[in-house]
This record gives C-alpha cells, sequence and structure tokens, in this order.
C-alpha cells in the first residue's frame, strides 16, 4: 500500500486541492485510491502518533486504523491532506527555518504505516506573503509579536527539503510553487491520485474558477469542449491564454501593508524565492513541478 501525505503548505491551497479529490472518491475507490475526509482521520492520526511515540505501529494498530478510517476493502493508494499533520500555523516558521520539526513529524507519520510506501506532497509559497498569511490566520492582533524570532531574510524551503531528503533517504518529496498552481492544478490533483492524464478526472477547473470571472470561465470551459487537450503542456498553455485575458486581479495580487514589511524587503524575500527554485532542482529525492 502506497501512503500519500500532502501537507499543504498551510494558506496554500485552502483545503481545495481535498475537496476537488473528494469529489472523484467513488471513481478513484474502483482502483483502490481512497481519498478519506479529514474529519475521519485528523484526530485519529495525530492520537495515534502521541501514543506510538515514534515506533512501528503493529499490524493489529494498522489495521484499526484502517478500519476506522476507509470503508472500501481493497486499498492500494491511501490520500491524507492536511498541513496541520507537521505543525500548527504559529510554528511553520521559526527562526531560519520553515517547519524546523519536519524530520521528526515524517518520521511519526511514517511509523503509522510502516511497511507502506510514502509519498509526500508539498505546496511551496513565497515567503514574503506566506508569514503574513499565517499571521492573518493567527490568533494574533501584533505582527511584530507574531515574527519575534523569526528571520525572514533567511528563510529557504531548500534548507527545509534537504533536511527532510537527509534524514529520510529515499522519501519520494514532489513539490511546486504555490503561485504556480492555477496552470498546475489538474497536473498536481492527478499526480497525488497517480492517474494518467487521460482519467476523467473531476475538478480539474476548480482553482481556475475562484480567480477568473465569470464570462471568461464559462469561454473557456466552452473553448475546452471543442477543443479537448492532447496532453498537460497543451492544457496549461490554453490556461494561461485564458488567464491573461479573464483573470481577476485582485485573486492573483496580494497588497501587503504590515510593519516593517518594506517593499525592499518583499523585493528581496521574493527574489530569494525565485532564485531558491534552482537551488531545489538540485535536492536529491525531490521533485520540482513547474509550468
Amino acid at each position: 500500500m502506497q501512503v500519500v501525505f500532502h501537507l499543504g503548505a498551510p494558506c496554500t491551497d485552502a483545503g481545495l486541492l481535498l475537496q476537488s479529490l473528494v469529489k472523484n472518491r467513488a471513481r478513484l475507490a474502483d482502483d483502490g485510491i481512497l481519498v478519506p475526509g479529514q474529519q475521519r482521520y485528523r484526530p485519529l492520526l495525530r492520537d495515534t502518533m502521541r501514543a506510538l511515540k515514534g515506533r512501528p505501529a503493529s499490524f493489529d494498530v494498522q489495521e484499526a486504523l484502517l478500519d476506522a478510517i476507509v470503508d472500501e476493502a481493497q486499498v492500494d493508494r491511501l490520500i491524507f491532506s492536511d498541513p496541520r499533520l507537521i505543525c500548527i500555523n504559529r510554528l511553520v516558521v521559526q527562526g531560519a527555518q520553515i517547519w524546523p520539526m519536519i524530520d521528526r513529524q515524517i518520521a511519526n507519520l511514517r511509523a503509522l504505516f510502516p511497511h507502506s510506501k510514502p509519498e509526500i506532497f508539498i505546496g511551496l509559497r513565497n515567503p514574503a506573503t506566506l508569514i503574513p498569511a499565517l499571521f492573518t490566520g493567527s490568533k494574533f492582533g501584533d505582527f511584530g509579536e507574531f515574527t519575534t524570532d523569526m528571520q525572514p531574510h533567511a528563510v529557504t524551503w531548500s534548507e527545509m527539503l534537504r533536511r527532510l531528503t537527509l534524514a529520510h533517504p529515499g522519501l519520494s518529496v514532489t513539490v511546486w510553487c504555490n503561485e504556480d498552481t492555477p496552470l498546475l492544478w489538474g497536473q498536481i490533483l492527478r499526480e497525488i491520485a497517480d492517474v494518467p492524464f487521460d482519467f476523467p478526472l473531476r475538478g480539474t477547473d476548480d482553482l481556475i474558477e475562484t480567480i477568473m470571472d465569470k464570462t471568461g470561465f464559462k469561454r473557456l470551459q466552452r473553448y475546452m469542449a471543442e477543443n479537448p487537450p492532447q496532453s498537460e503542456i497543451q492544457r496549461r498553455r490554453i490556461i494561461g491564454a485564458f488567464l491573461d485575458r479573464y483573470a481577476i486581479d485582485t485573486e492573483i495580487e496580494e497588497e501587503l501593508d504590515l510593519p516593517g514589511w518594506t517593499p525592499a524587503l518583499i523585493e528581496h524575500l521574493t527574489q530569494s524565492y525565485d532564485d531558491d527554485m534552482a537551488e531545489i532542482a538540485r535536492v536529491p529525492g525531490v521533485t520540482l513541478l513547474s509550468p
């Protein structure tokens, strides 16, 4: 059995990825691909990890987990999606690191199904917008207090990924930039479900619909129906062309007005994030999806 952990990152797809996969639950289940809802596994996984304390789960514990999470008898691929499997939002960035506890938490997750083949999926986000978004979603009222001890200028995703792959050699890790997600959405769904391009997957336009005006989205759907793309690359080109014309600016552009978050700092963080993609492409065991 393959176990898939989509870990967010926090403040990326806002749970839409799981919602899109759930639309295909019945069809995927026919192929042994299970997409349970978070309510069936979030507290269960957390409590079981605490009880195991890093020890591999016994056969009986694994069977009990599966009985509680899924109803189907055949399970070849089990998909979990929840950024809180790693930590709460306040602890995502600490000092100069993203997810400083990820190697330990991945070990705890692997211990739940010690004989499975885990795959990790993570959407990356520019720290210049990620940290403010984490703050907005927190209970903090003061941005300065929220960012105490953070070193945003030193934060890189490649450092986290190198740390993760060094701690877990051979682990399959797939990542993408959240900023590219509108173009990659269909591919991301298929990669997580492990289905080919011609698999009849619903929800491949869910994200596009949220950032495109209604007229443009209807025209996109009509064009796709009349001219079905024959590959992922062709599909991305079509979506890109329609986004250029019909994207809603307020949905794809962010205005940041926070104390200390100067235009110069935002530009520096954004450039560092762009440069970091080249580093990520060189991390062994990591696949970077790009348009």
